[in-house]
């Protein structure tokens, strides 16, 4: 061949793809993840300290760079609960995420315990007494659930800095010398944990709404809920058409609970998803957790002044529909693992007069902490160092989201962090609940601060068009002419 052709052909091939992390998988069948996405497993040690016993299949899921030229540090993104599989969150985060995966690959890998590896998960039967009380019921599924582990899991044994160490062996089996990681909620929590271990493979962190090791879940839960509906009811008041149709919310929401608390309200329901028709007692548990949840994200928090009216007339079928929204979501949530970290790394730190202090005064009360913390009595816990609970200083380059209006990660967490990480840079997004990436010019800032390695030069300029949208005025929606907005 002509020395000009050689050189040609060296040329191309030059430009392609060099072994990569997609070469140690195939590709995804439709019923693993993304049909152009890469998938495989990692075998790990349950136990890594003894290195015997059983083994865990890590699911692994690669979305690959788009660009032919890709930055050699990939993407690892983090999921939250504790307890939700990041493979299975893939499909749909491609579409979001694809500013990012332009330039780098991005690695999803269901945490132990979680997705299809080796899940802790306790689901409702549907056998369960339903007259029991809410803390009966959940303590008696995860009593059949962690005896159903006896030959599949020791449960001590799912902690975040030993998930951590299983991430960085998928780190090491695909290739990559060093990453970045983007956290969002609990996953914060574990991308802070992956950077303190494993600082040499750590190149730039993105945390979406802390949950530091010192946060105590659910401790604080009422407090910050607080301060977010407290947010919601000044943004209300301030609204010329919201303040006008819906005055003195504050009140007339303590009046709906005080009822609820003295004389639970017995309906009948139909499921607006699956049909079936029920009696039950509406409780004011039944409510404060419905207005919880709504407060993560601004489109469900701007129907809360209108269900706060239906349900002061008796009328609750607003709220019930909002919490079977909800359902769906709690099927990608390994609850056993849930409970192998929040017992292990957060009830062990709490004492009960913490948890009376901090609920004090609060429209959630210390009721849902502690039905979250009551399968803590018997659940077994890891045993973990004393300094896993503190934040410690970090050169890590990170850029740190705080959603303004979080009600359960709200941007105090994300300052205590980002002064004690010396190359971070904190940003708080208006009109913004619980995770920011979807919010505005997040996902730009995103892609920008992992292109450039540093936050030092980013202009955040941009998240100040983000407003929380428009109050329901009424069942059809807002007022289409913005009210006084």
């Amino acid at each position: 061949m002509p020395v000009f052709g050689i050189l040609l052909l060296q040329s191309g091939c030059a430009s392609l793809r060099q072994p990569a992390a997609i070469d140690r998988l195939q590709p995804c069948r439709a019923a693993d993840g993304p049909t152009d996405g890469y998938c495989g497993a990692l075998e790990v040690w349950e136990d890594r300290q003894t290195k015997t016993g059983r083994k865990i299949a890590l699911k692994i899921m690669v979305l690959p760079a788009l660009k032919q030229k890709y930055a050699s540090d990939p993407l690892f993104f983090l999921a939250g609960g504790p307890g939700q599989g990041a493979a299975e969150l893939a499909r749909d985060l491609r579409e979001p995420f694809h500013r990012i995966q332009a330039d780098r690959d991005i690695v999803f890998v269901d945490q132990r315990g979680t997705g299809k590896s080796n899940p802790l998960e306790c689901k409702d039967t549907g056998n369960e007494e339903k007259e029991e009380d809410s803390s009966t019921r959940l303590a008696a599924r995860l009593h059949n659930c962690l005896e159903s582990y006896r030959d599949k899991a020791d449960v001590t044994k799912y902690a975040t800095d030993t998930a951590m160490d299983d991430l960085d062996d998928v780190r090491g089996f695909l290739g990559y010398s060093t990453i970045n990681l983007y956290g969002g909620s609990y996953g914060t929590r574990a991308a802070m944990v992956y950077a303190r271990r494993h600082r040499a493979n750590t190149r730039a962190v993105i945390l979406d709404g802390v949950a530091p090791t010192d946060m105590k879940l659910p401790v604080y839960m009422a407090r910050d809920s607080q301060h977010a509906l407290d947010l919601l009811f000044q943004d209300c008041e301030k609204d010329a058409g919201c303040a006008q149709r819906f005055p003195n919310l504050r009140g007339r929401l303590e009046t709906v609970l005080a009822r609820l608390s003295a004389h639970p309200q017995r309906i009948h329901y139909v499921h607006p998803r699956t049909g079936v028709e029920s009696d039950l007692d509406v409780k004011r548990l039944t409510v404060t957790s419905v207005l919880f949840a709504s407060l993560y994200a601004p489109l469900t928090a701007e129907l809360v002044p209108l269900l706060i009216e239906q349900a002061e007339k008796g009328n609750y079928t607003g709220f019930l529909a909002l919490q079977s929204a909800y359902d769906p979501l709690s099927e990608n949530m390994a609850l056993g693992m849930q409970f192998s970290v929040l017992c292990s790394e957060d009830a062990t730190q709490i004492d009960r007069g913490s948890l009376a202090r901090e609920t004090a005064g609060t429209f959630l009360g210390a009721e849902l902490a502690e039905l979250r913390l009551k399968p803590c009595e018997f659940w077994p816990r890891a045993q973990m160092e004393p300094a896993y609970f503190e934040t410690p200083q970090s050169d890590v380059p990170a850029l740190i989201l705080s959603g303004a209006l979080d009600p359960v990660t709200p941007q105090s967490w994300g300052q205590e962090v980002a002064g004690k990480w010396k190359n971070s840079r904190h940003v708080v997004v208006p009109g913004t609940g619980h995770g920011t990436w979807p919010a505005g010019c997040v996902m730009k800032l995103m892609a920008q601060f992992l292109n450039d390695g540093s936050a030092e030069k980013l202009d955040t300029s941009c998240v100040e068009q983000v407003k929380r949208p428009p109050f329901f005025l009424s069942p059809s929606g807002p007022d289409p002419k913005g009210g006084g907005r």
